[in-house]
């Protein structure tokens, strides 16, 4: 076998940047009817926005849903490596495999997983940039690492491995800094522009998957506790919930929530242009998507607990409870039935256009994409030929 292909010289040749996001495909293919995250939306996005320049050659890593390798989808080459379900660990051979194949002179991640550790391990071993970006604050505070101690040690050596480490918000930096001694570059989630304002309808909207940390059953508590309210939970399994089943069954039991198990991306704005509030019940995150979708959409936000550096407030989108459930309660209640909610959906929508779009943001990423390729001649290159 013989090594990678010599980074391209940004002067001469596309700059070649390989996403790594295995569960990213069915926003590419939205036939395949999978869970996914805000990390694959956040690497989507960027992919695609950036595929648009000429001046970048985009590649993707992506789980095998069955689908051809080497397909095009939005100007983005897509390579598939090990099948959703497999064990990542056992596969790392064929994820190893589908990097190569990517052949980039950039790669980047996002979302920590013992994945992290083997991406930051090839390009190590292949003399390649290394980008991560965190997905959420329990990454950067250091419960990651508490919770996941043996995986944690491997994540943290990968944050080491990489030239860049991005936060999704300032806090999150500040605690990186805190518990690695990293100095991160924060850079905003995009949002493709849109026009998804429209009459709002009367309910309520929870959106995410099923995983612990975003609490869906306190959703259901609340479509209880307010009985006269119409609740809309869009809730697609995650992978790690064994639950499910039960939850989809609670919530069939409420005649004021409507159950979605999924729906496309493509297809979500529209839930959020109509929702009169978006309540997010999560105990931790980074900084939501779905609170990017909602400013969109002009749609007022009420937080149980996450308000990524006060945004919420200080941007006047929405607001927080600050953990009390009573105080939540009430909040969304009386929004409802106040003007005040259409003042905060258009604060909202200001606060995107002037913050997370993508044409302004990717042009962040591509000026730190084209320094990382110059400055990686002047390091050392791997042998980078063997799978680990």
């Amino acid at each position: 076998m013989t090594n990678l292909s010599p980074p391209a010289d940004p002067s001469d040749a596309p700059i070649r940047i390989g996403f790594i996001s295995l569960r990213a495909y069915p926003l590419f293919n939205p036939s395949v009817t999978a869970a996914f995250g805000g990390a694959e939306v956040d690497l989507y996005l960027l992919a695609t926005e950036l595929a648009k320049d000429a001046a970048f050659d985009v590649r993707f890593v992506v789980a095998d849903y069955g689908q051809p390798d080497g397909e095009r989808i939005e100007n983005v080459r897509l390579h598939k490596s090990l099948r959703v379900d497999r064990n990542l660990f056992l596969g790392g051979r064929r994820i190893w495999r589908a990097l190569r194949r990517a052949a980039a002179d950039i790669y980047m991640s996002e979302a920590c997983s013992l994945g992290t550790a083997l991406y930051g391990q090839f390009c190590r071993s292949h003399g390649r940039p290394f980008v991560y970006r965190t997905a959420h604050s329990r990454e950067c505070d250091g419960t990651y690492r508490r919770d996941h101690p043996w995986r944690g040690r491997l994540v943290r050596r990968a944050y080491r491995q990489a030239r860049l480490v991005i936060t999704q918000n300032e806090r999150d930096a500040a605690d990186l800094r805190r518990t690695t001694g990293l100095d991160p570059l924060v850079i905003r989630n995009a949002v493709r522009p849109a026009d998804r304002t429209g009459p709002k309808e009367d309910y309520i909207l929870w959106a995410g998957r099923s995983a612990a940390i975003k609490q869906p059953r306190r959703l259901l508590q609340l479509a209880g506790e307010l009985p006269r309210r119409r609740f809309v939970m869009i809730c697609p399994p995650d992978e790690n919930d064994k639950n499910y089943e039960e939850l989809a069954a609670a919530a069939a039991g409420f005649g004021n929530l409507t159950f979605l198990r999924g729906i496309a991306y493509r297809d979500m704005g529209g839930y959020f242009a109509r929702a009169r509030l978006f309540v997010c019940t999560s105990d931790g995150e980074g900084f939501p998507n779905t609170y990017v979708q909602a400013c969109q959409a002009a749609c007022p936000i009420v937080s149980l607990k996450v308000n990524p550096d006060g945004f919420l407030t200080r941007h006047k989108c929405g607001v927080c409870a600050g953990g009390d459930w009573t105080v939540f309660r009430s909040q969304v209640d009386e929004l409802m039935d106040s003007d005040r909610a259409d003042a905060l959906g258009a604060n909202g929508r200001r606060y995107v256009e002037d913050h997370h779009d993508i044409r302004r943001i990717v042009e962040q990423y591509k000026q730190i994409f084209g320094r990382l390729v110059r400055s990686s001649r002047s390091f050392p290159r791997g042998a980078g030929d063997a799978a680990p």
